[in-house]
């Protein structure tokens, strides 16, 4: 009988899979390594008929690149590893027991099925599982291997998956290969360069390792720009006329149609010329109402996931993306690495929904959305399309108590998200009423909410009725309570929150919707950046500050003056993201990126080199003015 091979990317996809697709009739088999199991079942599939098939999995990647021993930190001149030679290696002390698995019962096997995440790095992943397969089959190639692709672990969905793979995308595999390479080449050469420089000079003053990595460098320059503006704020003093009108009970705030002035003479001129046109009275010039709405949520994409859950629950982008991915695992939502916010042609929200009507929480709104009349709307399309995986969506209702109180929190939000997705908009009457005081123009605006539709469900925005505006007439004649020539001061930007960082990079490219999380992560563990509180309570944030040394090192990169590039800016890594599309796309080829980017930074390396003693004085400068 034919014998199929699948392979997942995690163990806990592979079980899953494994139980939908043997219909519960599954053997166990062990593979040498502790967490990967193989599965035994028997399946139909359309090309091959009934098949014997074994589903296993690897933990990640199975295999990483490095220089030879020749190269090693020590060994050479860090210029020299942007034209080293590479090799492949293993990529942990549990690769080899996986990867021998793979290759034995690959031996036995007709077919190959990759199940890896429907993503590039998955991609590439199911490239290293071929390359491990051809090692005792040489029938397995690129052209001959199939892939399934899925984004949840619902029964009908993987079976379809299974039933209808397509192939290994030759170009994703070389555009993670080429960002591999490009990564491993600057960072070891920057990283060995800063790390023997920065030692020299400060000895044990700073980490053992100082890092260099081309999405880190950029994200650190984000939070040192904003610091930066913070330290070297300098207020202003402004103007604005301040008016209150008086209505029967009710006195009435107006705001003033021009922006605050800096000039108080100005100011004070305009201020006088309306007192003596009109005293204390203004005139009402325009009363309208119209209907207004507050729109329901966009589909949840993974950067939008981190951005709330940072807001709403202060949790670092990591811990999100690690609950969500737990999530995944357990079936109970979507693949939560996407960059899409629309939902396909085809989707069956109505079985989705109803599947929480049981829910205590959440299940009458629930119930009402998937069977009353009026109450479904179908959500909302953004402008963003991976083309791999839908927005990120609740699977299976679960009660909760398999889950820890974080991953609560991220699946509440996820099935919230999602029933206010299919919700109507908030609507509601805005009423404003326009007044001319002298030759000044004001306004005042009053809101009435009607319905409050995806609000109800969606606790985490808020939208209220204010305080109701008193009958005005056009051309009614008003008593002013107050007009004044007020003053303010500017006030400083904030340090950057997570949630604003995570925005800054997902505009600028800076790391993808898997690995935005990765990159906040490692400026704060490589000690370039901390977390500071900010408020207490509700109204508590997380700013993200940089460190003596992470401020030291963007300064003094930013002081040697580069001739066409940054290291601390995004415009490079957003050159090569950029390339990697065409790469993907078919437009350019593998080598081609390659030599255009490792030259950019190459050039970059030896002006740093060549001007080394312009980062270490950055830094010395700030210790100094610190102590």
């Amino acid at each position: 009988m034919t014998r199929v091979l699948c392979v997942a990317e995690k163990p806990s996809i592979a079980k899953s899979v494994a139980q939908t697709l043997g219909g519960g009739r599954v053997s166990l088999r062990e593979s040498g390594n502790k967490y990967v199991k193989n599965y035994d079942f028997r399946f139909e599939f359309p090309e091959w008929g009934w098949c014997d098939v074994t589903m296993t999995s690897v933990l990640g990647h199975l295999t990483s690149i490095d220089f030879p021993e020749s190269f090693a930190w020590g060994n050479c001149d860090p210029d020299r590893l942007f034209q080293a030679p590479i090799m492949t290696k293993g990529s942990g002390s549990d690769s080899a027991k996986v990867a021998t698995n793979i290759t034995n019962e690959a031996q036995r096997a007709n077919h190959l099925m990759i199940w890896t995440d429907c993503d590039r790095e998955g991609e590439y992943i199911g490239f290293e599982i071929l390359e491990q397969a051809k090692k005792k089959n040489g029938f397995f190639n690129l052209n001959n291997t199939y892939r399934a692709q899925f984004s949840h672990l619902e029964r009908s969905h993987i079976v379809r998956a299974a039933k209808n793979p397509i192939k290994l995308n030759k170009n994703a595999i070389d555009a993670v290969s080429t960002r591999m390479e490009v990564d491993l080449r600057t960072g070891a050469s920057f990283t060995r360069f800063l790390t023997e420089t920065f030692r020299a000079r400060f000895k044990d003053t700073v980490p053992k390792v100082v890092s260099y990595g081309a999405c880190q460098f950029p994200t650190l320059g984000f939070v040192v720009d904003r610091y930066k503006r913070v330290k070297s704020f300098v207020p202003e003093e402004f103007w604005y006329l301040s008016i209150e009108a008086k209505k029967g009970n009710s006195k009435v705030p107006l705001t003033w149609s021009k922006p605050s002035l800096f000039d108080r003479l100005v100011a004070l001129v305009i201020y006088q010329e309306c007192v003596q046109f009109s005293g204390n009275q203004a005139t009402v010039t325009n009363v309208s109402s119209r209907p207004t709405s507050n729109w329901a949520p966009l589909p949840l994409t993974t950067v939008e996931l981190q951005k709330c859950c940072s807001n709403i629950f202060k949790m670092g982008a990591k811990e999100t993306v690690d609950c969500a991915e737990k999530l995944y695992n357990m079936g109970f939502i979507s693949y939560p690495r996407t960059e899409t916010d629309k939902f396909p042609k085809n989707m069956d929200f109505k079985s989705l929904i109803e599947k929480h009507a049981q829910s205590s929480t959440w299940g009458e709104y629930a119930a009402a959305l998937a069977n009353e009349p009026g109450k479904f709307r179908t959500p909302r399309e953004g402008s963003h399309d991976d083309k791999a995986h839908p927005p990120i969506h609740p699977i299976c209702f679960t009660d909760g108590a398999s889950l820890n109180a974080k991953q609560k929190q991220v699946y509440e939000f996820v099935v919230r998200r999602f029933l206010a997705c299919c919700s109507k908009d908030a609507t509601g009457s805005l009423t404003t009423v326009k007044v001319r005081w002298g030759t000044e123009d004001f306004a005042a605006s009053g809101l009435n909410v009607i319905e409050t539709n995806y609000l109800d469900i969606y606790t985490y925005s808020k939208w209220e009725s204010s305080k109701k505006l008193p009958a005005f007439e056009m051309g009614e004649i008003i008593n002013l309570s107050k007009a004044e020539l007020a003053t303010g001061r500017t006030s400083p930007p904030e340090y950057l929150t997570e949630s604003e960082l995570i925005a800054l990079m997902d505009a600028n490219e800076i790391g993808t919707d898997a690995t935005i999380a990765e990159h906040i992560e490692k400026i704060l563990t490589r000690e370039y950046a901390v977390k500071v509180p900010k408020g207490t309570g509700r109204s508590k944030v997380l700013q993200i500050v940089p460190t003596e040394l992470g401020y030291g090192l963007v300064e003094g990169f930013n002081q040697i003056g580069f001739d066409r590039i940054s290291l601390t800016k995004p415009f490079l890594r957003r050159e090569l993201e950029g390339k990697l599309r065409n790469i993907v796309d078919g437009q350019k080829r593998k080598q081609e990126v390659l030599e255009e980017i490792i030259e950019l930074y190459h050039q970059a390396f030896v002006q740093t080199k060549q001007n080394k003693s312009v980062v270490l004085d950055s830094y010395r400068k700030i210790v100094e003015s610190n102590s």
